[in-house]
């Protein structure tokens, strides 16, 4: 299946479930268009599509509640309900049940594309590094 039949079935699946204002479909199809990045965040459907066959042995990695639709974007600041500042994902409308090595390469694949596209100003070692430390860190308290 190609990316545009893909599309096709995605959004019309989207138009069988609910609605779709169309004119913002088309403001969606403009900016993929212009930037990969923001093709990247749209297109999760085909993601899903294509992980399994070509990640190999890290699509069998251990399941784990998981983001889905992970990438830098997802990431921001909110009040909580007694006012305090926190920090962490701000989108979960494509959690699921994946392997765990889903987010941690969707998240690294998605800085690489924007330190591509001049939206993250980092090297792209530094940014994997990054989020593989912070991972390891994360497992150890919690474990």
């Amino acid at each position: 299946m190609s990316i545009a039949e893909a599309t096709r079935s995605y959004e019309d699946w989207i138009r069988r479930a609910g609605s779709l204002v169309e004119a913002e479909l088309r403001e969606k199809h403009a900016q993929m268009r212009d930037d990969l990045f923001m093709f990247f965040r749209g297109s999760f459907y085909r993601w899903t599509q294509l992980w399994q066959s070509q990640a190999d042995e890290l699509s069998r990695a251990p399941r784990v509640l998981a983001v889905g639709d992970l990438h830098i974007e997802n990431f921001g600041t909110w009040r909580d309900v007694e006012g305090r500042l926190v920090w962490g994902v701000n989108d979960f409308d494509e959690a699921a049940m994946l392997p765990y090595t889903n987010d941690l390469v969707r998240l690294a694949a998605s800085a690489l594309l924007a330190i591509g596209e001049g939206h993250l100003s980092l090297r792209a070692k530094d940014a994997c590094t990054a989020i593989l430390d912070a991972y390891n860190l994360r497992l150890t308290v919690v474990v």
